[in-house]
This record gives C-alpha cells, sequence and structure tokens, in this order.
C-alpha cells in the first residue's frame, strides 16, 4: 500500500470510528504536496460513489485571505458533495454522523447549464447560474484537534462534513453577492458576521476558480450541481443541543439544529 493509499485508509477509518487520527503531512503525505494531497482525497471519494452515493457538486474552502495567509497558501481548495451528505433545513443532525463539527454561512449556486470544458468567464458563470441559495455548511475534520494544514484539509475532502440549502431561491439579478451581510445566530445571539466580500472578494469569484479548476482537470461542472461558494465569516464550533440560524441579506435565511449528545 502507498503512503496516499494509506492516508485515504486513515481517514476512512477515522469516518467510520469517529476517533480522529493524527496529521498526514510529513507522516504520510510530503509537507506542501497539495497534488497528493487530491490523490488521496479522489481514492475516498471513488469509494463513496462505488458504495452507492451520488455525487451532488463540490465545496470551496480557504476563500478568506487571512485563512489563507494562516496556511500559507494563496489560493482556495475544494471537495466534492455527495447525497450522502445533504441535510433538509431544520431538519436536526446526529452528532455521532460527525467529528469534531463547526458550522459556517455560505452563499451556494446551483448550476442550470453546464459549464465550458475550457477556459470559463464570467458571462459563461452568469449563463449558467440557475439560482443561489442560503447554506450552512457543517464542517468537519477527522484529522485529531484540527490539527490540520492545507495537505490535510484537501486529503480530507476539504474537512467536508454535511450542508444545509435554505428553500429560497434567488436569481444573480436580484442580489449583490459582494455586499449581502451575513449573521449566524445561536439562541437568537450572533456568533459569526460577515458579508460576501470575504469570500475571494465576491462570491462569484469563488465559483469561477473552482470552474476553471475543474475544467483543466477535465471534469467541469455541469447542470445541476451544487456548489458551495466559501464562508462568508468565521466558522463555529458546534455545541451539542443547539440551533443555528444563517441569514443573508437578500437570500433568506437557513437553519440546522444538533442532537444532545453521540
Amino acid at each position: 500500500m502507498t503512503d496516499i493509499e494509506s492516508a485515504a485508509q486513515e481517514l476512512a477509518e477515522a469516518r467510520g470510528s469517529g476517533k480522529p487520527c493524527p496529521p498526514l503531512r510529513g507522516r504520510l503525505l510530503p509537507e506542501g504536496d497539495v497534488e497528493a494531497a487530491y490523490r488521496a482525497q479522489q481514492l475516498q471519494v471513488r469509494e463513496w460513489l462505488a458504495s452507492g452515493q451520488r455525487r451532488v457538486g463540490a465545496k470551496i474552502g480557504l476563500t478568506s485571505r487571512a485563512v489563507q495567509e494562516g496556511f500559507g497558501v494563496y489560493e482556495p481548495d475544494f471537495g466534492v458533495l455527495t447525497d450522502a451528505m445533504a441535510v433538509p433545513d431544520g431538519v436536526e443532525v446526529a452528532l455521532d454522523r460527525l467529528l469534531q463539527p463547526r458550522v459556517e454561512a455560505e452563499i451556494a449556486f446551483v448550476l442550470g447549464a453546464d459549464l465550458p470544458d475550457g477556459r470559463v468567464t464570467s458571462a459563461d458563470l452568469l449563463r449558467a447560474v440557475d439560482h443561489v441559495l442560503p447554506a450552512i455548511e457543517i464542517v468537519d475534520s477527522r484529522v485529531a484537534g484540527w490539527d490540520i494544514s492545507i495537505v490535510d484539509t484537501v486529503a480530507d475532502n476539504a474537512s467536508s462534513g454535511l450542508f444545509v440549502l435554505g428553500t429560497t431561491p434567488r436569481r444573480l439579478g436580484d442580489v449583490d453577492l459582494r455586499l449581502c451581510g451575513m449573521v449566524l445566530e445561536h439562541a437568537g445571539e450572533p456568533v459569526s458576521v460577515g458579508a460576501g466580500a470575504a469570500c475571494l472578494g465576491n462570491p462569484l469569484h469563488a465559483l469561477g476558480w473552482l470552474a476553471g479548476t475543474m475544467a483543466r482537470a477535465g471534469d467541469p461542472l455541469r447542470a445541476g450541481d451544487v456548489v458551495l461558494s466559501g464562508a462568508l465569516g468565521p466558522m463555529v464550533a458546534v455545541t451539542p443541543g443547539a440551533a443555528y440560524e444563517a441569514r443573508i441579506s437578500g437570500l433568506g435565511s437557513v437553519r440546522t439544529c444538533f442532537s444532545n449528545g453521540r
């Protein structure tokens, strides 16, 4: 078994057992080797799809300049979304589905048309997006203590967990994605605030980055794909039994809540 295969297996075992694994960087995956980390990610995704899960889109991470500087990288990363990760708006999430969950508010794009295989322009994006939705991403890490580098998070499917989409679709022309404000509340109190500009200056820029990256890899985004474009404010550690509501100006709100224990 190669080190990349071992890394994928350790992450899979952590998901199954509920016990996080040690950091992968410098142990199974070389420091800074993002290509190797994506290969470990792909091995896991292949197993999920073989088990019957259906790919439904992608998530973008590391869209905040401050977070990028903390990792010493200057572009985002991405992971795959499957139908098994989707949670309906307001439905309780059992904590035993997760290891170290945190929540963050995002804007989700839903594509109504395929994006091109080659270079993707802003006009291509505007034509392809059918609507946008408020979303909560429940991020998670299979690495103990969230002790992660860019290599660890990429291998771990960009620290994906679950995602919740709102039910108030809006057309792109009806909302200013750059200026829309966000507040994430717990028990009626703000726990995270931000705006669209926190996501690479505009969430549409994040979508453009992902579209170009996947097109160059020969796997372009397609009609029906959901894209979580990146956090609009700081992530928040989940409290057992808590409920969270994200309100994004012009887009409406989305809610999630968690069981009291595992």
